[in-house]
């Protein structure tokens, strides 16, 4: 097919916050030195921040490196924190408060401030398009460009194709987005990053990449509870009762709204369980109700994040390219942390691309990079952390904290060994048969909800007559496999009502239902499903949730 085509010298693929710090740098270090460069970003959702979604507790750590004068521009970090609370959840009433002295360093928040990540890469998407850098939201980059064995760019996603492949009035294919080096930065298990891994062997020798699922909510609160700058974090209940590790957090940030939020860690094994519902037991805890109660819920919203951390990094750079941020999986789980470490990716990258590109190299591999990652705080700040996530996988919450605390705050660095976690998330759940199954309470509608009016409030929108961005490998395996043996999985991992397992309407049997435009893009699907059977792909640009402040 021809296609229009664009070049440029640098291509980001993603509008997070990894990419656009590389491409606010990539620009700042191109005008220090006099040099024009052509810089593009392209981000699948409606606008930047669309498709953000994070705790957020920053860390200002890389933006003090990019914008030491970020204060002066206006980057909307508003609320420094002014206290953390602990808790260990014994059971559906009871907390005990961990005191500070026992809490590992990197959990304490002194100097962080509480934020919206959309908000902050709204900013940063201003500072780029300001430096020059060419911003298009509502672009999906659907494949990669490989001509001899080199990156050469991304193919964005055909607009105006009907569910059953045919084109529909308007139809407009997608162009190729060329450049001499191109950044991928699409966050958690981005699609063309997994197969950028997977083609060019980036993860060998590595352990498998571990995930959790952030499920997350904005509510407006009574502002008698209200305290700007609070950070609570929990763990134990309920995840502990159905065998999962994880925890949650609530976050007090300005205007007298809380961000209220668990991680489900999906190396999980029983397959009764549903993160979507274990959040909304946790909202009946006296110590997040307290806060809760009496207030009102406005925004709601899932996404995977990478918690394999150092031991399960695969290479950064190809031929054509650098993978980055949560695409690589650099986030800090033992900080839960992830924004600082992608947008210092994003500097690094940023570097080793303009240096690259001042000694007229184009399409060839940046070895240099590696050096470059080695060399700065990220790659030590993720090495002494290495030991965190198998430790929590394989001692859980409470013993796995007791060594994070003693590498911390006593070694005051990491253990001289390295545990592993070599079993990947899909290969973990039990037959349902072996697992005790899990009555989740109906919603009040007050503190919880359903899945239905959930996805309502995450504002998320496809076109429906599109081909559906979820694609099964074998249709068979859910009513085949799945269904007898796991109990079919997908119907609960998924925190959007996407999959279900429905009757027939000519009274023939069951049937794998699909409801694609429900996805709020989480990627559990993609990680979880246990045959490996759902391939996420880009759906029409633009698609998706649209979060608000979030």
């Amino acid at each position: 097919m021809e296609r229009e085509s664009m070049e440029f010298d640098v291509l980001i693929v993603g509008g997070g916050p990894a990419g656009l710090s590389a491409a606010c740098r990539v620009m700042q270090l191109a005008q220090d030195a006099g040099e024009e460069l052509t810089v593009c970003v392209v981000e699948k959702g409606s606008e930047i921040g669309a498709h953000i979604l994070a705790g957020t507790v920053f860390e200002p750590t890389a933006l003090n490196e990019l914008f030491p004068d970020w204060k002066e521009k206006g980057a909307p970090l508003n609320t420094p924190v002014t206290r953390d609370d602990i808790f260990l959840l014994k059971n559906q009433e009871k907390a005990t408060k961990v005191p500070n002295a026992f809490v590992p360093k990197n959990m304490h928040n002194h100097g962080n401030y509480i934020i919206s990540l959309g908000n902050l890469c709204r900013w940063l998407a201003e500072q780029a398009e300001q430096l020059g850098v060419e911003v298009y939201p509502g672009f999906a980059a659907s494949e990669t460009i490989v001509e001899d064995g080199q990156v050469k760019g991304i193919i964005t996603g055909d607009m105006g194709v009907a569910r059953d492949g045919s084109e529909k009035d308007g139809y407009m294919p997608g162009m190729e987005l060329r450049a001499k080096y191109t950044l991928f930065t699409e966050g958690c298990r981005g699609h063309l990053g997994k197969r950028l891994i997977n083609d060019f062997k980036l993860d060998e020798g590595k352990d498998p990449q571990h995930y959790g699922i952030g499920i997350k909510e904005l509510w407006d609160i009574d502002p008698a509870k209200h305290e700007p700058g609070l950070v609570v974090h929990t763990t134990g209940w309920p995840l502990n009762e159905s065998g999962s590790t994880g925890g949650s957090f609530l976050y007090h940030l300005e205007n007298g709204q809380v961000y209220v939020g668990l991680i489900t860690d999906l190396s999980y094994s029983n397959p009764h369980l549903s993160p979507f519902e274990e959040f909304q037991r946790l909202k009946h805890h006296p110590e997040v109700k307290k806060y809760l109660e009496g207030g009102k819920r406005v925004a709601y919203g899932a996404r995977a994040i990478a918690k394999g951390g150092y031991n399960a990094l695969p290479k950064m750079s190809f031929p054509g390219g650098l993978l980055l941020g949560c695409d690589a999986g650099t986030l800090n789980s033992s900080k839960i942390k992830g924004s600082h470490t992608a947008m210092k990716s994003g500097l690094l990258g940023a570097e080793a691309v303009f240096e690259a590109l001042k000694e007229g190299k184009s399409g060839e591999e940046i070895t240099s990079f590696q050096k470059r990652f080695e060399d700065s705080w990220l790659y030590k700040e993720l090495y002494a952390e290495r030991n965190f996530g198998p430790a929590m996988h394989k001692f859980g919450n409470i013993v796995g904290g007791a060594i994070a605390f003693f590498e911390q705050n006593i070694l005051r660095g990491s253990l001289p060994i390295t545990f592993r976690d070599t079993t990947p998330d899909h290969a973990t759940l039990k037959p349902a048969a072996e697992c005790k199954p899990i009555n989740y309470p109906k919603p009040d509608n007050k503190l919880t909800f359903d899945r239905l009016s959930s996805v309502f409030i995450s504002n998320t929108n496809h076109e429906e007559d599109q081909p559906v961005h979820l694609k099964l490998t074998d249709p068979d395996i859910p009513l085949r496999d799945n269904l007898p043996k796991y109990d079919e999985p997908a119907q609960r991992y998924c925190p959007a009502g996407v999959y279900e397992v429905v009757e027939k309407d000519d009274g023939s049997g069951k049937k794998f239902q699909i409801n694609a435009q429900n996805c709020v893009h989480c990627k559990t699907c993609d990680i979880k499903d246990p045959a490996q059977n759902i391939t996420w792909v880009t759906p029409e640009g633009g698609g998706g949730p649209n979060y608000p402040n979030m």
